[in-house]
């Protein structure tokens, strides 16, 4: 389901009606002790608010003196990058890092104008108020099995199934990332053993595995001698899931997965096949 973005919008649109700052900041969260999951939420939703509205400045309304940001693996002026335009958001869903002060979200936009698959991770200070960096994937008509309305309707499906894991029954952090890790290996090293769960989903653009029997799985292939290369982590035990973004071969990407009992349940992938300049 979508985040409840009606009140952040409001304050949009009276932002954008001042004549100056020319980016307006929104009031900061309160004085935190340190970075936590309900202070990440809420900078996320401000993030989701951003691009509903177009408007940068909502988000970097949190930036800090040192802050960067990179679109499809290249440096840019944030807005002048896919911030800028507003989308109708059909789907999103946002994984949590306290360690790492960190988030990572998926957004699908289904609009006939702007059919879009992003994946943005967002890296905090230690406290969680302040941000550093933000990276971006843009995928869209050009990039990898690209079909946001076929995206969209697979993602639907899996409502309810990325939900939080018992305490009891969450996987370390490490071993979360391990079975990532393991997937990503495997595309230069055939000789990986990779946990895979079952049943298992892969969603690679608009491509699907599986129909939805107990015997789905995810070992349907991969291309083999490809180095997967400069890997971005962000980890959420509370949802057994991680992100890695990563240089596929050379070709920035985004690889999501879902851990549960150490084994891998969904995958979720983006790459940017486009040229991409600065």
């Amino acid at each position: 389901m979508l985040a409840p973005l009606a009140a952040l919008l409001a304050l949009t649109a009276l932002s954008l009606a001042a004549p100056s700052p020319p980016y307006p900041r929104l009031p900061r969260q309160g004085a935190a002790a340190s970075c936590t999951r309900a202070l990440l939420r809420a900078n996320s939703e401000i993030y989701l608010a951003a691009q509903t509205a177009g408007n940068p400045g909502l988000l970097t309304a949190l930036a800090a003196p040192n802050f960067t940001y990179t679109e499809d693996a290249v440096a840019r002026d944030i807005k002048k990058g896919a911030l800028a335009t507003a989308l109708v958001l059909a789907h999103n869903r946002t994984i949590i890092d306290t360690t790492q002060c960190a988030t990572y979200t998926e957004i699908i936009s289904t609009g006939a104008q702007t059919q879009r698959v992003i994946g943005t991770q967002l890296r905090y200070d230690a406290t969680g108020k302040w941000l550093v960096k933000a990276e971006t994937l843009v995928t869209k008509e050009g990039d990898w099995a690209f079909n946001a309305t076929q995206t969209y309707g697979y993602a639907a499906r899996e409502d309810g199934l990325w939900d939080e894991i018992a305490s009891a029954a969450q996987d370390r952090r490490a071993v979360i990332q391990a079975a990532g890790d393991a997937y990503l290996d495997l595309f230069n090293n055939a000789s990986v053993v990779v946990p895979w769960g079952t049943p298992c989903h892969r969603l690679e653009g608009g491509w699907y595995t599986g129909n939805g029997s107990a015997t789905d799985s995810c070992n349907v292939g991969v291309p083999s001698g490809v180095p997967i290369t400069n890997r971005r982590y962000v980890v959420d035990e509370v949802l057994g899931t991680v992100d890695a973004f990563v240089t596929f071969g050379s070709r920035p990407d985004s690889h999501e997965f879902r851990v549960e009992g150490g084994k891998i349940r969904f995958v979720h992938t983006l790459t940017v096949m486009r040229n991409v300049t600065g």
